[in-house]
């Protein structure tokens, strides 16, 4: 594959529903004296693009996290989309642009200052906004995090400000059958699994949430490619801190593959993992982490940008941004 396509000029965002009155009275009732800092002006209309017609470019990060430290700096900060402001004029320039939220929303139960359930205040949905993220896995170990009430609210309050959840929905049959989401007449068919729902907590599966299966991914991507130009698999897979993908990493998304995608993009282990040219599809076994708040080891302070340029249903380019994972959020190295 060649170099990367130079990025355009025009920034293509969403229209904001986010509520500033609103991340005020959030603010103000945990003692942030001060307003919050709006997000830039999102203009409702994108400019023309140039580029020849069925170009598009998309860019993929990996794990984001709302929860704990990050949401303390968010807190200090008085403001909401803090995480995304150094990186969101990349990846608000692409034409969908997707992250794994590794934390739920919810409008109910406690924030936890520490350990391994993660809950996402509805008013830092502001941050994705900012972003330009169009669609979302929400298909990982922490889906269950905020309880069943967290799995449909997140699911709502995400479509209700313009990012498509995947790996997820309101019944097993719609998570299974993925989101289409169609940019300069190419359709983008999207799937997403985990290899865990549980996170500990849980005895039963809920099926809205779709589990990793090489067998299940295959059917799934075979039906998906009747009525997508291009397949993409979200992977929420692996062993966690290891720099080298599980077999069964590789095994489903060479499944997934086989059946006909064209991208796998990985994420759980929170290090970067290598890619894979396998057949006529691009894996991506982990992009390591985007927006957490790992700081014990170097690794976890690393993470990946991919951008993939595909011209009609051909990819003519990929590119890898190294991001470096602060506390006031990602920056390129």
């Amino acid at each position: 594959m060649g170099p990367t396509v130079p990025f355009g000029s025009s920034t293509k965002l969403l229209p904001p529903k986010f509520s500033l009155a609103a991340a005020a009275a959030f603010l103000a009732c945990i003692g942030c004296s001060t307003p919050p800092v709006a997000p830039p002006e999102i203009p409702r209309k994108a400019l023309a693009r140039p580029g020849p017609s069925g170009y598009n470019r998309l860019i993929f990060a990996g794990d984001v996290m709302l929860s704990r430290g990050v949401r303390k700096a968010i807190v200090a900060a008085c403001d909401s989309a803090l995480p995304f402001r150094k990186i969101a004029p990349l990846t608000s320039a692409a034409d969908i642009a997707f992250v794994n939220l590794e934390s739920p929303f919810s409008d109910t139960g406690p924030y936890h200052e520490g350990g391994l359930v993660f809950h996402a205040a509805p008013e830092m949905i502001s941050g994705l906004q900012l972003a330009g993220i169009a669609i979302a896995s929400t298909a990982n170990n922490h889906s269950r995090d905020c309880g069943s009430h967290g799995v449909d609210y997140t699911i709502s309050w995400l479509r209700s400000h313009g990012i498509t959840p995947v790996g997820s929905s309101e019944s097993e049959q719609a998570t299974h059958g993925g989101v289409i989401l169609e940019r300069h007449g190419i359709r983008f068919g999207f799937l997403g699994y985990t290899y865990d729902q549980q996170n500990g907590n849980w005895r039963d599966i809920d099926r809205r949430i779709a589990l990793a299966d090489p067998a299940v991914v295959a059917d799934d991507v075979s039906s998906l490619r009747k009525r997508a130009d291009i397949v993409i698999v979200s992977m929420h897979n692996g062993i966690e801190y290891m720099p080298r993908p599980s077999q069964k990493q590789i095994d489903f998304a060479h499944a997934a593959v086989d059946a006909g995608a064209t991208l796998v993009i990985g994420h759980h282990p929170h290090v970067v993992q290598p890619e894979e040219h396998y057949r006529d599809g691009l894996i991506f076994y982990s992009l390591g982490n985007f927006v957490f708040d790992q700081y014990q080891r170097e690794a976890t302070q690393q993470g990946e940008l991919v951008e993939v340029a595909f011209l009609g249903k051909r990819i003519i380019a990929e590119h890898t941004f190294r991001v470096r994972i602060t506390p006031t959020g990602p920056e390129l190295e």
